[in-house]
């Protein structure tokens, strides 16, 4: 029996699916360990906004709806130039870099800065390595 390599027209969904998953488990995960270790994720906006709690649901959606937005920016960038893996790598770790902006901008606890950090760079770790691939 013989089988044949996958398209990269069935490859890709199902990859850029499983990269959006992952990032979305990574999270989740991230988010249990805070609450095993009682890292209480509550943030405070000093510009006299009520403090907010990071909440699983929370932090699943926003994952999602952002890994979802990397994956249709490669896509478009797919169909606009040769170059989609170079210039989405670069777009992503410019968007991790900035996404560490609003951790300074809040008042925090230290544990609940480094577990919402660390979301960030594990969010970053799955996605930018399966998306930047030349056939992602």
């Amino acid at each position: 029996m013989t089988t044949t390599p996958a398209s990269p027209a069935t490859t890709r969904p199902r990859t850029g699916a499983l990269a959006v998953g992952g990032a979305v488990l990574a999270t989740a995960l991230l988010w249990a360990v805070a609450q095993l270790l009682g890292v209480d994720l509550r943030v405070d906006p000093r510009n006299g906004q009520p403090p907010g709690v990071i909440s699983l649901p929370f932090a699943a959606v926003l994952t999602l709806a952002l890994s979802l937005l990397g994956w249709g920016t490669r896509a478009l960038l797919d169909r606009l130039t040769r170059r989609a893996p170079v210039i989405w790598t670069v777009i992503a770790v410019l968007v991790l870099l900035v996404s560490f902006l609003p951790l300074f901008a809040v008042e925090a606890t230290g544990g609940t800065k480094a577990i919402l950090a660390l979301m960030h760079l594990a969010v970053g770790a799955v996605l930018i390595p399966v998306f930047g691939r030349r056939t992602a």
